[in-house]
């Protein structure tokens, strides 16, 4: 039998009380939580192991286990505890924790989760908006446009040297207003781009070593029977748990909460709207930039009456406004006793509803004819947006790719009740 050598860690008792797991040392230890769990699996359920492993504070352990991640939060253990340790709180903290630390760099992990830093992450955008539009935008356009010309300028057509990025006294486009007279396209992908694979590269990253150390613990643990880990049988297993994710399965299985799952499934589905629209419009600009050059490309302001992926973006931007007011409502009306709120939650839910309003608003603005205010949200939406593209590796939302790989790494391993 082989000695373990338990290192307790203090620091980390207090920041899993800072982030909302603050009434962790009500914990007696009965296991009604464990056993009142609905998701929790037969073979070593969770979460009493988790909370006695956090009262000792083994970061490292908790950090790299597979099943506070199985956890949705739903609060049935929570609803259950008879001494108010709130055990599902505990684990949302410690779930923030781990985000925290396999996301890197690790001042921006630390600055996303820390309310006197708002400003900052709030000001970064802009600042680098307004100098991407106005000095070094124009620079890289003078270089890179000739370049440019070459694959899309036809006859006619002006050198994309000479674009103006960012004109804050714009001029109408065939007689309407158009965002990409204000903010030119060129700059939201020359800044946006950049920004997305920032995110990509984070991800990539944290997950090499979240999946590397989650294995590893799952091993120790008995949690997996072969050692050996296989990258191509965890892929193999992703395609089994996208269907329960994309219902919301496990949130149905509980009794507390299970109101939730309709919110969260509308902002979800928002997102994954908002993702489609965006990605068809950016073939659809380039591509018929390529074949007809600048001037008659197909691009904005499309028509919001007939144009079917203009109503699958409205319809989006409408599902986040509501799912995460419906998450807003929840939050404020809930028992204290049976779910709390931290900071990271008010954080994520405050970006998710600036991007639908900014967005929805900027675009009834412009139908009105309301110029000022509607550059104004829509540089606001762009802010917005950024931020959600710069700061999802180290936001709660980040759960949303953590989550998705334990569930996967789960049903690869043969975890009960994975998913």
């Amino acid at each position: 039998m082989s000695n373990q050598v338990l290192e307790p860690d203090v620091d980390f008792i207090r920041e899993i009380s800072r982030r909302g797991g603050d009434t962790l040392k009500k914990c007696y230890q009965c296991a009604t939580c464990s056993v009142a769990c609905p998701i929790s699996p037969d073979n070593k359920p969770f979460p009493r192991k988790e909370m006695i492993a956090a009262s000792w504070g083994l970061s490292d352990r908790l950090t790299a286990d597979v099943d506070v991640w199985l956890c949705h939060q739903c609060g049935d253990c929570s609803a259950r505890c008879p001494r108010g340790a709130k055990p599902g709180d505990v684990l949302g903290a410690i779930r923030s924790y781990a985000i925290e630390k396999y996301s890197k760099p690790s001042w921006l992990a630390k600055a996303v989760n820390d309310p006197k830093k708002l400003p900052t992450l709030i000001g970064i955008p802009v600042a680098l908006f307004i100098v991407m539009g106005l000095i070094v935008g124009p620079i890289l356009m003078k270089i890179l446009g000739p370049i440019l010309d070459i694959f899309f300028k036809k006859a006619g057509d002006a050198s994309a040297s000479t674009v103006k990025l960012l004109d804050f006294t714009p001029e109408l486009f065939h007689g309407h207003i158009a965002h990409a007279q204000f903010f030119s396209s060129w700059l939201v992908d020359m800044i946006f781009v950049p920004t997305m694979t920032f995110a990509v590269v984070v991800f990539v990253l944290a997950m090499r070593s979240f999946v590397k150390d989650m294995h590893e613990t799952a091993v120790r643990e008995g949690k997996v029977a072969n050692a050996e880990f296989s990258w191509i049988g965890l892929a193999k297993a992703l395609p089994r748990v996208v269907l329960p994710i994309l219902k919301h399965e496990k949130f149905t299985e509980c009794s507390e909460n299970r109101v939730r799952s309709t919110s969260h499934m509308m902002v979800l589905y928002g997102f994954i709207g908002l993702f489609i629209v965006t990605g068809i419009f950016f073939v659809v600009l380039y591509g018929s930039m390529l074949l007809t050059g600048y001037e008659e490309a197909l691009h904005g302001p499309y028509n919001v009456y007939w144009n079917p992926v203009k109503w699958l973006a409205n319809a989006a931007g409408v599902c986040l406004v509501i799912g995460s007011l419906a998450m807003i409502k929840e939050r404020l009306g809930k028992d204290k006793e049976t779910m709390g709120s931290a900071y990271q939650d008010w954080f994520l839910l405050g970006l998710v509803l600036a991007l639908g309003v900014t967005g929805l608003g900027a675009e009834m603005t412009r139908l009105a004819g309301a110029a000022f205010f509607t550059y104004v949200l829509y540089f606001l939406h762009l802010v917005s947006v950024w931020m959600l593209f710069a700061y999802v590796p180290f936001s709660k939302l980040a759960h949303l790719v953590y989550r998705t790989l334990a569930m996967t790494y789960a049903e690869y391993a043969g975890r009960e009740k994975a998913c």
